[in-house]
Parts: C-alpha cells; structure tokens; sequence
C-alpha cells in the first residue's frame, strides 16, 4: 500500500524492485508466512527456514521473470516445490512416518470414501505409503493445492503446466489415495465418476 492509501499489487512491487531492490523486501513481507507454511507442511520445521530463505533469495534473483501482475504466491510456491526437490528422500521419509494427528492436514474430506470401519492408524499408514509412492508431478499438484491453498490456474502458474494437466494430476492422485485407503472404495468411485477422474483432453 502507497503513501496515499491505494494497494499495490505484487507485480507493480516487483517491477519497481528491478531499478530499487529494497523494495523486493514487501514482498517477503507479503508472502513469507505462506512460504513458510507450505514447506513446514512437506519438509517439517527443520528445513522449512532454509527453504523460505533460499526461496525468496531465488525469486529475488529472478524477478526479471515474473510475468504476472497480481499476486506472486503461486510463482513463489513454485520456486520452493522446486528447490524441496533435493529434498525428496526426507519428504518420502516423512510420508512413511505420517501420524494420526497430521491426517487431518490432508484434505481427507474431500475423497469422500473413507470407509468408517478402519481406524485411524490404518488410514494414516495407507495414506502415508501411498504419498510416498506418488509420481512427483502428482504430488507436487495435489500438496500445491492442499498445503498451498491455490486454485487450479495458480497451480498451473506455480509448475508452468496446463490447467488440465493440473486436473489430471489432482484426480489421479486423489483416485490412489482412495485406492490405498479403501481399494473398493477407490474402484467404486472410479465407475461413478470416471467422468471426473479422467485426464482433461487437452493432456496426454
């Protein structure tokens, strides 16, 4: 926000940022604590700090590429999802290891199957093996849109890929988790809504 009370969006900041760098710093300001957030939730606090703070020294070294005019969370998520990358050996650890209490993190809710005859230590091993076991790029969209908060467009923004792929990717990572929690659940959801489960046209 300006000396005269009109906000200012985060491309304008990052544009003046190109001739004053200084003024790169709103930015963290904005946008830290969603950094900061996303990589506690997929890395845990050890490494989240080092995460956020190499995040914004990377988008700060790129900012000549920023190519949005609004908000600049999606590409910075997109930063840090890459760089959790070398990472990755931790984070399958931490899936492995997934307890009871952090199942309500995942956005259980919506799959919508769960049958109630298995408890929650059963659920939470299955899911957490199922995590693990994901493709990257599927994991990447399904935790972009959980622990991130992002739409499928931003999340589109954030990995530099199509809205459908994006689509395809959510449902596909949903549809394993399903099946790994409750494998009939999981083929009984797959024949009522193959619609929705099936990969958009527009991706192979």
């Amino acid at each position: 926000m300006d000396n005269t009370g009109v906000s200012i969006s985060d491309g304008d900041i990052i544009s003046r940022s190109l001739d004053q760098g200084a003024v790169f710093a709103e930015i963290y300001d904005r946008h830290e604590r969603a950094v900061y957030r996303y990589a506690v939730s997929r890395l845990g606090a050890t490494h989240a700090d080092d995460v956020t703070s190499e995040t914004f020294l990377v988008a700060f070294d790129r900012r000549e590429s920023f190519s949005g005019s609004g908000d600049a969370r999606p590409w910075l998520l997109g930063i840090a999802t890459t760089l959790m990358k070398r990472h990755v050996r931790l984070e399958v650890k931490a899936w492995k290891g997934l307890l009871a209490s952090d199942l309500g993190q995942i956005s259980i809710d919506e799959f919508d199957v769960i049958d109630q005859r298995l408890d929650a230590r059963t659920i939470t091993k299955r899911m957490g093996k199922a995590l693990a076991r994901l493709p990257a790029g599927d994991r990447d969209v399904l935790l972009l849109h959980t622990y991130g908060d992002l739409s499928y467009e931003a999340i589109g923004d954030a990995l530099s890929i199509p809205v459908g792929t994006v689509r395809s990717r959510l449902n596909r990572a949903r549809r394993k988790l399903r099946t790994a929690i409750d494998p009939a659940a999981g083929l009984d959801t797959k024949e009522d809504h193959g619609r929705d489960l099936a990969p958009s046209p527009s991706t192979k």
